[in-house]
């Protein structure tokens, strides 16, 4: 089925393993005319959470079998704590169940934590299966649904244990983001904003001029999501693997990770876009601190994603946080880290972000006791 007219896509160019983006709505109830007509594969295991399944599992199994494709499917506990090992075995084993084999595919129906999970087991299952996200959060479709980037957390950090393995599609249904909470929906929103903030400030701009339309839905929904997937998209052609530039992407990341471990990646005090959003602050604060941009660049940033609802610092997290030193050791585990030495995603302004290395740790030490709310 051919993309209808209120629909966006979005090219990822990746050579003999390029895919399409597609940004619509009422992908969900097409899903299997858009996979039957790329994918040749007749078997699928949809793997997604409790929280999504009553939603939208039913409609994307007949969708799936009105297009002559069979569908095993697995239903796991929702939230981050279940990007485990347990988890994995567990998709593991329901692909391996359902005897998908390489031209067959697995489905991830969820958000960032349902495709981080199952892009993961897709890559190692049969030592690479085809897989296909559709995102249901605003964070996954803007972010973790693309790129390729999959894993699980370790209790050393988060994402620290996966594997680099790209879909061959993504779906990204805007009619889903209407289910989803106000908190849901801002925790993704730090991630649109993030694009901006890396190097598009004329988008960072606009959305501090239009957020509240993409809030409420419509064509500037759609319009930040096509962006945000194609700065995405850019970003990742241009360093797959993250050898370079593709690190810019976690901008706010080092320090949001460091707070997610901090709060035992509890939901119910702190999710991702939340952690993200406060580690945007952060970063733009401490490049400050460093002489490398004005403080206003830093309230500007905070401004904006205060307004939008978000937390911005680390005493908006509700209970206490361990001390500062415990932040730096999870810092200090940090994919970025090369060498030992401390990489920071740090800014020289609204949209000018740059990889610095050898970020000296007694400076971030330093920095947090002075931001810590204890």
């Amino acid at each position: 089925m051919n993309a209808t007219v209120s629909d966006r896509k979005v090219h990822v160019p990746l050579g003999e393993r390029a895919y399409d983006i597609l940004i619509g709505p009422g992908l969900i109830a097409r899903a299997g005319a858009e996979i039957a007509s790329r994918l040749k594969g007749r078997k699928a295991a949809v793997i997604t959470d409790e929280n999504v399944a009553p939603l939208y599992l039913d409609a994307l199994v007949k969708s799936l079998e009105a297009s002559g494709i069979t569908a095993a499917t697995l239903v796991l506990p929702a939230g981050e704590k279940t990007k485990s090992f347990e988890h994995l075995m567990n998709v593991c084993d329901k692909v391996l169940e359902a005897r998908i084999e390489r031209n067959d595919f697995v489905v991830a129906l969820g958000g960032g934590v349902i495709g981080d999970l199952t892009g993961f087991a897709a890559g190692i299952v049969r030592r690479g299966v085809r897989f296909v996200q559709v995102p249901t959060s605003l964070l996954s479709q803007v972010d973790s649904s693309v790129g390729g980037k999959t894993g699980i957390n370790s209790r050393h950090g988060k994402n620290l244990i996966g594997v680099f393995h790209q879909p061959d599609l993504v779906l990204a249904d805007a009619d889903v983001l209407n289910t989803l909470s106000e908190r849901e929906f801002r925790a993704g929103y730090a991630e649109v904003a993030k694009y901006g903030l890396i190097d598009k400030p004329d988008f960072f701009a606009w959305l501090e001029a239009n957020w509240k339309s993409v809030f409420s839905g419509g064509a500037e929904r759609i319009e930040a999501i096509a962006a945000s997937c194609q700065a995405k998209s850019d970003v990742v052609v241009a360093d797959e693997h993250e050898n370079g530039q593709r690190a810019l992407l976690n901008l706010g990341h080092t320090f949001g990770h460091a707070l997610e471990a901090a709060t035992a990646y509890d939901s119910a005090r702190l999710v991702h876009g939340e952690g993200v959003a406060i580690g945007m602050v952060l970063a733009h604060e401490f490049s400050a601190r460093m002489n490398l941009a004005s403080p206003d660049d830093a309230r500007r940033v905070e401004r904006h994603l205060k307004e939008v609802g978000l937390p911005t610092r680390m005493s908006d997290i509700p209970g206490a946080l361990p001390p500062a030193e415990v932040l730096m050791d999870a810092i200090a585990q940090d994919k970025k880290v090369k060498s030992g030495k401390l990489t920071f995603i740090l800014t020289r302004g609204i949209g000018q972000s740059f990889v610095a290395n050898d970020v000296p740790s007694s400076e971030v030490l330093s920095f947090l006791k002075e931001k810590h709310p204890q």
